[in-house]
């Protein structure tokens, strides 16, 4: 049903009091009134199947009955205190209790701030001042995280590119960069740089890019081997790729790790993960003035969050949950494949069942430059022709999620043949 104000003027006003017309998020000529379940409706009535499901925490998809139960509980009983409260405290006892690497976590409100935190941390901890960070890597919006992120000039490692305006030179001077999957390149960067480097920060699935074997193994040696701080930027794989996160289904276990997306139930809610003898750091009483690392935040250990937070995970861990997911991922993995196969379209399927694309190009994809590597405008001709079909997805990914359904997953494998056959129309 069409709403009395177009999608259309909803853009309008938009760009009138909002900079490039958005959020900065995603593209500005989408505005969504509602969603449920595995769908989502536009300001004019346009229904989608969502892959997108807010860039990843809705992992059960919207309104889970259970979920808002919980969440209008809490409401009746406060907002927010800015003080302990009990749904905090149980949350973080699950998650200390799921994430291998967690002995204490400390609450944020997004995994920007976790990621920010976390170099934070280790620089305390170590007495060091550089970050290794690995070519199109994203953590957060700081001014190291916005080192090489997206460069449009490839330089040579490991000197770093700013991908913002604003930021100090000086902040360049001390970051690393390496090639992802490239594990000779990292251990010798690391034992050139050793008693300068603070931490090494790594998505352990690369934006979309899986690791090769041993690489994660190296940086986990070598880190040790060094003193050096392993941070495992698990915003997106946390209690997606398995409930332990990527340290659970790759086997290899850092010493900070930082959480967002899925921990919060479709909320502000994010943590940084650790060792307690790094997490220390945030206790003044044990480290003393000179190495306390100081964080407060508004909305941290947020109740209303907490609880959306603690269902979710609930439901997550009842048997066979991560079972459907990879199901699901599985066969829209197999049915694109087939498709492109089926028009003679040169590709690679990057990623892992819960949390995959496409890149147009016949050559392995292992890091940030092969990506570059694949056809632009394929993959826009691709994603235009799947939200034509009524399938809405981020321009480089696509999230599985529990809500889909058997009519969902049809209509994909339908919509991946349109988009096959648009590229060589």
């Amino acid at each position: 049903m069409k709403t009395s104000i177009s999608q259309k003027d909803w853009t309008d006003r938009a760009a009138k009091v909002l900079p490039a017309a958005g959020f900065g998020n995603f593209e500005p000529g989408i505005v969504i009134r509602e969603a449920k379940g595995s769908r989502v409706w536009d300001e004019d009535g346009a229904e989608f199947i969502d892959y997108l499901i807010g860039s990843g925490p809705m992992l059960l998809g919207h309104g889970h009955p259970e979920v808002l139960e919980a969440v209008e509980e809490q409401l009746a009983k406060g907002l927010t205190f800015f003080t302990n409260n009990a749904r905090g405290i149980e949350l973080a006892e699950v998650l200390v209790d799921a994430v291998p690497c967690a002995d204490q976590i400390r609450y944020v409100s997004t995994g920007g701030e976790a990621d920010m935190y976390a170099m934070r941390l280790a620089r305390a901890h170590t007495g060091r001042d550089k970050i290794l960070k690995f070519e199109g890597g994203y953590h957060g919006m700081s001014a190291e995280a916005l080192m090489s992120l997206s460069p449009k000039t490839l330089v040579n490692f490991p000197q770093a590119v700013s991908d913002t305006a604003g930021t100090p030179e000086s902040v360049r001077d001390d970051m690393l960069i390496a090639p992802f999957n490239d594990a000779e390149f990292a251990r010798q960067l690391i034992a050139e740089h050793a008693d300068d480097i603070a931490c090494v920060i790594v998505e352990p699935l690369q934006r979309l890019i899986p690791p090769e074997p041993g690489f994660l193994e190296t940086l986990r040696e070598e880190t040790e081997k060094h003193g050096i701080i392993l941070v495992f930027d698990e915003v997106v794989t946390g209690f997606r790729l398995a409930y332990g996160g990527a340290q659970e289904a790759y086997g290899v276990v850092p010493d900070l790790c930082t959480l967002g997306k899925v921990i919060g139930g479709g909320f502000p809610l994010a943590a940084v993960a650790g060792k307690k003898e790094i997490m220390d750091h945030f206790d003044r009483s044990i480290v003393g003035d000179k190495a306390f690392t100081f964080q407060i935040g508004t909305l941290s250990g947020n109740p209303v969050a907490s609880v959306a937070g603690l269902k979710t995970l609930e439901i997550l861990k009842r048997p066979g949950a991560y079972e459907i997911l990879k199901q699901h991922g599985e066969r829209l993995m197999a049915a694109l494949a087939n498709a492109l196969d089926g028009q003679g379209i040169a590709h690679q399927i990057v990623g892992d069942p819960v949390l995959f694309d496409v890149v147009f190009t016949d050559a392995p994809v292992k890091n940030y430059r092969d990506v570059l590597k694949g056809d632009a405008m394929k993959a826009k001709v691709f994603n235009q022709s799947m939200r034509s079909s009524g399938i809405l997805k981020p321009d480089s990914k696509l999230y599985t999620h529990l809500a889909l359904t058997e009519a969902d997953l049809v209509q994909t494998e339908a919509a991946m043949e349109t988009a096959a056959r648009a590229l060589v129309a």
